[in-house]
């Protein structure tokens, strides 16, 4: 809904003020000039990704789109639900969540928390560590290491999308000065036209130039923003998860646990310990 606001807000702004100052709407109507930029663009892109990155990318876009799913309440559904692991460890042993591990869509603790459940690579994350603390023999150092190993590929992955829009935002303007160019080649071989017919052609010139630097700073820079910020939420919150099992690893209580995770959120999400704890309690009395 943000983005959709802005993008209103900035072209209203614009072509408001275009309109105002007296320029007629009919001039910035230029398809071919649209064409050249757009279809330039397209190539370059399509040319500079692999077909991995390419999907990836068509893949994030709908998340620029979309709000933010990582809020508060996501956050609360995380912390009880690594709360009600732990308790569970604490009190029967690694063990007794050995079958919700290996079967999470099937496992009535997960099912009680279903955007968690939803989340692919959340669930994934959690899922595996478990499995390697009840299976494996590695220590907290060497646990800490694969799991700042495993985000930082994440987040690496995640960026990817984010480096090819941000490189077509940044060339929309380029490919504007192009549309430009061959306006004026077109203009030139128009010597002879009347002058109206060659103020035209200037002015669908123009446009080129205007079109290219509006599509790529007040179209596209703010999607890749958006996904930006999509990838740096989604790292977070594998954050949170690596330093509750850390704490875990390391023999503090399970509600101890959870608070040094909800320390890693960041302000705007982060419950207060109040909030936290009460939830925690109507929670365990279900």
């Amino acid at each position: 809904m943000f983005l959709i606001i802005g993008y209103v807000l900035s072209l209203a702004a614009i072509f408001g003020g275009y309109l105002a100052e007296g320029g007629h709407a009919g001039a910035l109507f230029q398809p071919f000039e649209l064409l050249m930029i757009g279809g330039g663009a397209f190539g370059a892109f399509f040319a500079s990704t692999f077909p991995k990155s390419f999907k990836a990318t068509l893949k994030a876009l709908p998340t620029a789109m979309k709000g933010s799913t990582y809020s508060k309440a996501a956050y609360m559904e995380l912390l009880s639900l690594l709360n009600e692991l732990f308790t569970r460890m604490r009190q029967n042993g690694l063990m007794a969540i050995e079958g919700d591990v290996e079967e999470p869509h099937n496992s009535e603790i997960f099912k009680k928390y279903p955007h968690i459940a939803g989340d692919h690579h959340v669930l994934e994350f959690i899922t595996d560590y478990l499995r390697l603390m009840i299976g494996g023999n590695l220590g907290v150092m060497e646990m800490e290491n694969l799991m700042d190993v495993n985000i930082e590929t994440h987040h690496r992955e995640a960026e990817i999308p984010v480096h090819a829009m941000s490189r077509t935002a940044d060339s929309m303007p380029a490919f504007g000065i192009v549309a430009a160019v061959m306006g004026v080649v077109h203009t030139m071989a128009s010597v002879t036209q009347p002058p109206s017919v060659l103020g035209e052609l200037v002015g669908a010139a123009l446009v080129g130039t205007f079109l290219g630097i509006l599509i790529g700073y007040a179209i596209l820079a703010p999607v890749a923003a958006r996904m930006e910020d999509r990838a740096q939420e989604a790292t977070k919150m594998l954050e949170c998860i690596k330093v509750a099992l850390l704490a875990t690893m390391n023999a503090y209580p399970p509600q101890v646990a959870v608070e040094f995770a909800r320390k890693v959120l960041f302000t705007n999400e982060r419950p207060s310990f109040t909030e936290l704890e009460s939830h925690l309690r109507d929670a365990k009395g279900k």
